[in-house]
């Protein structure tokens, strides 16, 4: 069995409904996983847009999720610590937890990287996705992808 991620919200390549973006509620959708291997002491979750102009931005960035988590409900809130231990860090909007996507033009692609790790990470509050990357790297033991489309109607 391999980790796989999905969300109740959109279907793989489909499209994010605007309720999760700069156009909605901006919360971050519902997210469900399996298949984590035996042996994960945490999960990590990186959610990007490599569409991004110039460089790829940032929209939500976690570590330290249990590894008997199996879902993140709709709406996480935006704090650095929740009650489970799971720690977020700032995205490129310059604030800690999800931040919807709100591409200037086009459709882009949001990736939703999931990864679990032999290891509970020991981050800074506010860390960012580059402090996150350095940190798991020779931890990652299985890592699974979700892409959602969002394309602004103006």
């Amino acid at each position: 069995m391999s980790l796989t991620i999905t969300s109740a919200a959109f279907s793989p390549n489909g499209e994010i409904p605007s309720k999760y973006t700069c156009d909605g509620a901006d919360i971050s959708p519902p997210l469900a996983w399996s298949g984590a291997p035996s042996g994960t002491k945490s999960l990590a979750l990186i959610s990007d847009d490599p569409d991004a102009p110039g460089n790829t931005w940032v929209h939500w960035v976690a570590w330290n999720i249990p590894p008997d988590t199996t879902a993140l409900p709709e709406g996480v809130q935006p704090v650095d610590r929740l009650p489970n231990g799971m720690r977020q860090g700032e995205t490129s909007f310059r604030r800690i937890g999800y931040g919807g996507p709100c591409p200037p033009s086009g459709t882009h692609h949001y990736f939703f990287k999931l990864y679990a790790l032999d290891t509970i990470l020991d981050l800074p509050a506010r860390a960012l996705t580059p402090q996150l990357e350095k940190a798991m790297k020779g931890h990652v033991v299985a890592e699974a992808l979700l892409i959602g489309l969002y394309s602004r109607s103006r």
